[in-house]
């Protein structure tokens, strides 16, 4: 079923996506890979305040090429997600509700997306150029120091992503959903 979204995410909005729903996202959403939720990590361990809002927002797990001339962005396709595992459950406690990577998740993450009633995206891998048309806004808000691992603020335009995991843990990967 395909669903189109205004961000930032609500449980109200989040409640009747499925696993296997595309969906088109419109708002605003964040960047941030490996060294930047390493940074925030830091952050809440030495009880610093993250240099961004996590409730409500989603994560999109990438790092852009350099923009070309005229467009808001370069190539902008989904890193694998298993690497940002260690610290998703931390972000989701907080608030975070939704992410967008590729691959599946361990067992924790699962288990945070349910007990916070948020929601794991799938971009489509190798797309990077076919989705960054779909961006219409790039700025870098936090840790410029990393380069293309700074987090940023993305404004997207029916940014299409599947549901890989709904609020209820069922997972497009696995064979058996819970119903």
């Amino acid at each position: 079923m395909e669903k189109y979204i205004e961000l930032p995410l609500t449980e109200e909005k989040i409640k009747d996506l499925k696993a296997g729903d595309y969906v088109y996202l419109t708002g605003t959403i964040y960047t941030a890979r490996d060294a930047a939720h390493k940074k925030m990590y830091e952050a809440l361990r030495k009880g610093d305040n993250l240099p961004i809002t996590i409730e409500g927002n989603i994560i999109y797990y990438m790092g852009p090429s350099p923009a070309r001339e005229g467009r808001a962005i370069g190539s902008a396709g989904p890193t694998t997600s298993t690497r940002m595992d260690k610290y998703a459950p931390e972000l989701l406690d907080l608030g975070l509700k939704g992410m967008i990577g590729k691959g599946k998740r361990k067992t924790e993450v699962k288990e945070a997306i349910i007990r916070n009633k948020a929601v794991y995206f799938a971009a489509v891998g190798g797309a990077g150029a076919l989705l960054s048309k779909k961006i219409t806004k790039s700025e870098v808000v936090a840790y410029n120091e990393l380069g293309t691992e700074a987090i940023r603020r993305l404004e997207v335009d029916k940014f299409p992503v599947i549901v890989v995991i709904d609020n209820m843990g069922n997972d497009l990967y696995e064979k058996e959903y819970i119903i």
